[in-house]
């Protein structure tokens, strides 16, 4: 079975019943979630050997993220456990012109204060084929952008397919620290995942003919994006999530897959969403499993955007669908009839 491993932060997610604002509920309901998380969570589910690395506490609310992550198949061997707390964000659901809001409250968790001898990297990718980080680690402090350098340069000499969602996050570091902590990562990255907005804010890379406030998408400007990023890091694939706002409850969803040859484009989904946290993780574990499992490209990008179409029909962050019901939608159908 195909071992691969994901870093990051897994964080407790409290947010209030339905459509409630924060400042209406009585109730917050409490999960958990986080970018490569999400990411094992669904390679797990599509039957890989998934490992899940973070640090967490050792008290109760550390092991009751463990105890997720493991209901779901994820491998947590590699857990370190120490440190004051569990990063918390809050989530209020948008509604039609009312966006979603997300609060933080991650400051000083675990992760965040880890130092390099909680993880032995050259253990933790023994036997990996695949290794995946998003560009919220390396924001969280100083010392995790050094692990993450430390987990890609070990990666890189096991010869270990490396993958990076950029996810800028502007409320964890500024734009020029961004890119300048992103690009030396970039050097060890095989596959960049990307959204409208990424290449951009990390980069300076714009997509032009692009509104993304107004849902007015260019595909040759993001073929000219796909192909500076490329030229600039090397990639051997780089893929772009291409988001149609329309509202907070509907949009539509589509991508773009590039090998340095050709740029495969994905069917465009009307989606009526349920709960957009954890889109693009669900883009990024489909990928990485359809490349894994050497489809062809656009069956890829194909078998990505089907993954990631699902989970927006799914409460909380996971996306818990199957192979076979990715490829149905991938294959045309689409109609959401009762299956019996």
């Amino acid at each position: 079975m195909q071992k691969v491993i994901t870093f990051g932060e897994i964080m407790l997610r409290l947010a209030p019943e339905g459509y409630y604002r924060f400042t209406q509920a009585a109730n917050f309901g409490a999960t958990y979630g986080g970018g490569e998380a999400n990411v094992a969570i669904s390679l797990a589910n599509y039957g890989l050997d998934a490992a899940f690395v973070t640090k967490l506490p050792a008290h109760e609310i550390g092991q009751s993220a463990v105890n997720k992550l493991r209901e779901f198949g994820v491998d947590t061997q590699f857990i370190a456990r120490g440190g004051g707390r569990v990063g918390i964000y809050f989530l209020e659901k948008g509604a039609s012109q009312r966006p979603s809001k997300v609060i933080y409250d991650r400051a000083h968790s675990s992760i965040s204060e880890a130092a390099q001898s909680d993880f032995d990297w050259n253990k933790i990718l023994e036997g990996a084929c695949w290794f995946h980080f998003t560009g919220i680690t390396p924001a969280l402090s100083d010392s995790c952008a050094a692990l993450c350098l430390e987990a890609c340069k070990t990666a890189k000499a096991k010869k270990i397919t490396v993958s990076c969602d950029l996810n800028y996050r502007k409320n964890l570091w500024t734009r020029e620290k961004a890119g300048e902590v992103m690009k030396r990562l970039m050097e060890y990255v095989d596959v960049c995942i990307a959204n409208e907005e990424d290449a951009s804010d990390v980069f300076g890379i714009k997509a032009k003919d692009s509104d993304i406030s107004h849902g007015e998408l260019s595909r040759e400007g993001y073929k000219n994006v796909a192909s500076q990023l490329k030229e600039r890091f090397n990639f051997t694939h780089v893929a772009i999530t291409l988001r149609e706002s329309i509202s907070a409850n509907d949009n539509n969803w589509a991508a773009m897959l590039y090998d340095g040859k050709e740029y495969y484009f994905s069917k465009k989904y009307p989606v009526h969403i349920v709960d957009r946290v954890g889109g693009g993780d669900s883009f990024g574990g489909a990928l990485i499993y359809a490349q894994i499992n050497k489809y062809p490209p656009q069956e890829t990008i194909e078998f990505a955007v089907a993954a990631s179409c699902l989970k927006h029909s799914i409460e909380g962050d996971y996306n818990l669908v199957s192979v076979d019901e990715v490829k149905k939608l991938a294959g045309g159908d689409a109609s959401g009839r009762v299956q019996r």
